[in-house]
């Protein structure tokens, strides 16, 4: 049986390798079909977790995973050895950047040296990994076929599909997300696709793995460019002595030609910091500047320190010095109602308080404590008394923050995300907005 006929009777092995917040959903999903599926892992705790039945991100129920794992399509392995029964195999490991802003595959190709240490003739392999144009051709493709052993598209099959998670997103999931897929030859997008039609509604098919790849940093892109304007717009409206706010909002009301996006203290989360610096390195090898992005990340990278000034000059109106003032800072997940801290923005306002001095705690439903680019906290109790700091600086919008309790005892809020706008009217603190 060849591995078309395999994937489309649901007898080929499946292997993810990472099984973070873009893995373990693909995971799931496949074992909802009815194919037997691994998630790879070197982190021994994720693994016990998942063969326990055990989920660790919020948008899996461990009842999903308990009932995979009992029937016997659901398993977790830190052995690379599962790679040897794959006859799919599903790339989904980090690409961050390097402190010099350029890309980092190097998880990409320790994966993909996995891969050839394991691999066999009928075998799908698959990136998933948000990256730039021609790291499939480039990585996957060249290590897949070094040894002269295989031939694309006759032995092993290669393409490049973007996750298009977006954590806490109750409407939109795996299955239900159209899935951007390229082939690397039209018999490797054939063996793909049907591998995906099995999981997700809609396959959205492209031209090859080059265009799969640019469609993912147009999407994150337009984002990044879209928030880093209207951030410049908070700070000429801060200038011109006008609440952006009330702008976005009038703006908002035109039915077309418009779409609201918001300020913020800055950008957070494994995608919209980095993914459009992939494409900016990428164009700098051509001698090709992208400069909207790099203006765009210019002004998202200056916001935190902004809001740091924003935190200083309130406290100065209320003649307090930022050295020795109390700062509780209300959320540190880099959007609403997760978990996940990984590039959020409070890290960065944070230090920037305590390097002037500040004494900050921090209060986040969501995360008891976190250890984030050399800071170490806990957080602060959900019934600590506002009134016992000088300041509050409200980073992330969790619906579960008592905002009203917050404006009647705060004396000082610096408010990065309107999350305070239905209190403000009877307001006892003194509320400064982007």
């Amino acid at each position: 049986m060849n591995l078309l006929e395999k994937i489309k009777k649901q007898q080929a092995r499946v292997v993810v390798v990472g099984a973070g917040y873009v893995g373990l959903p693909l995971v799931v999903e496949f074992a909802k079909a009815a194919f037997r599926t691994t998630a790879y892992d070197r982190d021994p705790a994720k693994i016990k977790s998942l063969n326990a039945g055990k989920s660790y991100i919020e948008d899996i129920r461990s009842e999903e995973i308990a009932e995979h794992v009992r029937e016997g399509f659901l398993s977790g392995s830190t052995d690379e050895a599962v790679i040897d029964e794959a006859d799919c195999v599903i790339l989904c490991v980090p690409t961050p950047l390097k402190k010099s802003k350029d890309p980092d595959v190097s998880f990409i190709e320790a994966a993909v040296e996995t891969v050839v240490r394991h691999q066999h003739p009928g075998m799908l392999v698959v990136l998933e990994s948000t990256t730039y144009p021609g790291t499939t051709r480039d990585i996957l493709v060249t290590q897949l076929t070094q040894q002269g052993k295989y031939g694309i598209g006759k032995d092993i099959f290669v393409a490049f599909s973007p996750e298009r998670v977006d954590p806490g997103n109750a409407k939109f999931g795996t299955r239900n997300t159209p899935k951007v897929l390229g082939g690397a030859t039209p018999a490797c997008m054939e063996v793909a696709q049907a591998l995906y039609d099995q999981v997700v509604d809609t396959v959205v098919p492209v031209s090859s793995p080059d265009a799969a790849e640019m469609v993912k940093l147009l999407e994150n892109t337009f984002r990044a460019v879209n928030i880093g304007l209207v951030n410049e717009f908070a700070l000429i409206c801060e200038r011109l002595g006008l609440n952006v706010w009330e702008i976005i909002g009038a703006a908002s009301t035109k039915p077309f030609g418009y779409m609201p996006f918001y300020p913020g203290p800055g950008l957070g989360g494994h995608c919209i910091p980095i993914d459009p610096l992939y494409l900016s390195w990428k164009m700098r090898g051509l001698k090709m500047p992208a400069r909207f992005i790099e203006l765009a990340d210019m002004v998202n990278t200056a916001m935190p320190e902004h809001v740091v000034q924003i935190t200083a000059n309130a406290l100065n109106n209320h003649k307090k010095a930022m050295r020795g003032s109390h700062i509780l800072v209300a959320g540190v997940a880099y959007k609403r109602d997760i978990s996940d801290v990984r590039e959020s923005p409070a890290i960065d306002v944070i230090a920037g308080l305590k390097h002037r001095g500040a004494e900050v705690s921090y209060l986040d439903p969501w995360v008891p404590a976190f250890k984030e680019h050399g800071l170490s906290m806990e957080g602060v109790n959900p019934d600590t008394s506002f009134a016992s700091y000088d300041a509050i600086v409200i980073i992330t919008d969790h619906s579960g923050l008592d905002y009203a309790r917050m404006t009647r005892e705060a004396p000082i809020i610096v408010d990065t995300r309107n999350a305070t706008k239905r209190y403000a009217a009877d307001s006892k603190a003194a509320i400064v907005t982007l």
